[in-house]
Parts: C-alpha cells; sequence; structure tokens
C-alpha cells in the first residue's frame, strides 16, 4: 500500500460517544484523523428507531466533508446491543420473543443498513478508505458450536450477510475501498460485562481500540466484504 493513498481524513465514528467507540474515537484522532464521533444524544443525533436521523448524519458529514475539503477515510459502525432492559440473550428457543429479535435487528442491523445506503457514498473515489462494522465471532454460523443467544447471532450474522454485499458494489464505485466487518473480542463494556465469563481474555476498550485500528491500516489487498478479528484473521462465515 502506498502511504500517500490513506493520509489522514475526515474519519466518522458511528456509536462513538460510550465504549469502544469513544475508544476507537480517541485512536483516530491520535492517528491524525479529524474525527466526527456521533451517537444518541451528540448533535446531530442517531437514533435507529428514526430512519431520517440516520439520513441527518449523512448530511452532516456531507456538509464537513464540502467545508474541510478532507476525504472520509474512516467510517465505523460501532453501535450494537446485546441486552437492553427485557432484552435479554435467549438459552433456549422457549425464550424467543418477537419484541426482542425486533430490537436487536433493528439495532444490530436494519441501522448499519441504512447506514450503508447514506454514508458508503461518501467515501471517495479515489485512495484507500476503509468501512469498518463492528461485528462479533457470534455471528459466525461456522463457528457456532454452543448454540443460545439466538437474536444476537442471528441479527450479527445479518449484518456479515449485508456487509459483504456492500463490499460488493461499493468495489465498483471506489475500487480501493474497503468495506469489512471486524470482531473486536471480547471488550470490557456494559455490552459483555454480565456474560464475560472467567478465563476469557477481556481487554480495555482503549486496548481493543487500537487493535482493530491496527488492523483497519494494515488489511491487504482482496480484503473487501472480509469479516475479520481484532488479529487480522479472517473470521468464518
Amino acid at each position: 500500500m502506498n502511504p500517500t493513498d490513506d493520509t489522514p481524513g475526515l474519519a466518522v465514528v458511528l456509536g462513538g460517544t460510550g465504549g469502544i467507540g469513544a475508544a476507537l474515537a480517541d485512536g483516530l484522532r491520535q492517528q491524525g484523523h479529524t474525527v466526527l464521533a456521533i451517537g444518541r444524544r451528540t448533535a446531530p443525533a442517531l437514533d435507529y428507531a428514526d430512519d431520517s436521523t440516520v439520513a441527518a448524519v449523512a448530511q452532516f458529514v456531507s456538509a464537513e466533508l464540502d467545508r474541510t475539503g478532507l476525504p472520509l477515510r474512516r467510517l465505523v459502525v460501532a453501535t450494537g446491543i446485546l441486552h437492553e432492559g427485557a432484552v435479554q440473550p435467549e438459552r433456549s428457543w422457549t425464550h424467543l420473543d418477537a419484541a426482542a429479535l425486533q430490537r436487536l435487528f433493528l439495532v444490530n442491523t436494519i441501522g448499519p443498513a441504512l447506514v450503508m445506503r447514506h454514508c458508503l457514498p461518501l467515501l471517495p473515489r479515489k485512495g484507500r478508505s476503509v468501512a469498518a462494522f463492528i461485528s462479533a465471532r457470534v455471528g459466525s454460523i461456522g463457528d457456532n458450536r454452543l448454540g443460545g443467544w439466538y437474536g444476537y447471532r442471528a441479527s450479527k450474522a445479518a449484518l456479515n450477510q449485508l456487509v459483504h454485499t456492500a463490499a460488493i458494489e461499493l468495489a465498483r464505485r471506489c475500487p480501493q475501498a474497503l468495506c469489512v466487518a471486524l470482531h473486536p473480542g471480547t471488550v470490557d463494556t456494559a455490552l459483555s460485562q454480565p456474560f464475560a465469563k472467567t478465563g476469557l481474555e477481556v481487554r480495555p476498550p482503549t486496548v481493543a481500540a487500537q487493535e482493530l485500528l491496527q488492523v483497519m491500516d494494515t488489511l491487504p489487498e482482496g480484503s473487501n466484504g472480509g469479516f475479520f478479528d481484532h488479529h487480522g484473521t479472517t473470521v468464518p462465515w
């Protein structure tokens, strides 16, 4: 990779105000990017329950691109839920609930799909750029040996398919751009704390963010549409 093809520019982190998103935003700033960290309580705010907010965020980013003259080098979607109030990981099919499934798919799948629609066209046509969607290894069908967690697994598996499909379309428009799904490992955040088992490698958000940024920076040609862990190793679909 020619370093001049991936010089710092504008970086957008959706879900960038808490947990791993905030750590990713800080890491991108340290790399020299101008960072927009956007969440549910920022201005503009991002709320997947109101799809107009996704379009408004894209318009805001577009205006910043025009104002600064910078290319959009990083688009990171770090939104997601595993549990929320009555929404809890299912241990059995007897726990499946329509409202919980709808909430999981809204945040983990539908919202990121709308981000693809509105924000992927903002990536530069020339030069290297990366659109990274934070997924999860438990979304891997091939790696599923324990069962359970139906809604979370399925919503992340659906996200992975969306990423792979969007990457094919993106390649026609931006040949050097990468659209990938990334597994951050187990991170010490509110999402994982109730379910982190003894013996798992639980890392602080700052460490996980630096690992993910290293992966984004070093993914080789041919990585577009792939699913990778925080070491850059391919995760089975």
